[in-house]
């Protein structure tokens, strides 16, 4: 068995969501998803390539720009306006230059994982907490108001002489 028992892969899942959740994964995902659509297209068998010509290469290019934008907003989160724009500026040129942007699902695949990969921002540190309070003994703690405990005028909750039946 490859797997020692359930903590390993608790343990890989959770790495998983820490790392997936730190950068724009989704819109990465839609960008290389529409480049390697508009990628694929252009590549059909020698035949049909034959035909097409030249006219073929502006697609792969795209095509492989918009894979590489998706892998950047993976693995370099921090250029991720960069790589937000560029795929939706090639994604709306590959309307023109590429057949219909690899049938229009490459175009609007590619338009929303640009918007997506722009839009995402990190979520902010947490704010650190309350500082922890001192021993009452030592003085350097805050000081209780007065009537609020049982060093005041009035105790902090009722006592019960007798119990209720």
């Amino acid at each position: 068995m490859l797997l020692t028992g359930q903590g390993s892969w608790r343990r890989g899942r959770a790495a998983w969501r820490r790392w997936r959740k730190g950068r724009p994964f989704w819109g990465g995902l839609a960008a290389v998803v529409a480049g390697a659509e508009i990628c694929a297209i252009p590549l059909a068998p020698l035949k049909v390539m034959l035909q097409q010509g030249i006219a073929g290469i502006p697609s792969v290019l795209m095509g492989l720009v918009m894979i590489l934008m998706g892998l950047s907003a993976w693995f370099a989160p921090h250029y991720r306006g960069l790589a937000g724009v560029l795929t939706v500026l090639v994604a709306t040129a590959a309307l023109v230059m590429s057949n219909l942007g690899g049938f229009l699902f490459g175009t609007i695949v590619g338009i929303l994982g640009g918007g997506m990969i722009f839009a995402w921002q990190p979520r902010p540190l947490p704010a650190p907490g309350p500082e922890p309070q001192a021993d009452a003994g030592t003085g350097t703690g805050p000081r209780p108001e007065p009537g609020a405990g049982p060093s005041g005028s009035e105790p902090s909750a009722p006592h019960r002489t007798q119990p209720q039946s």
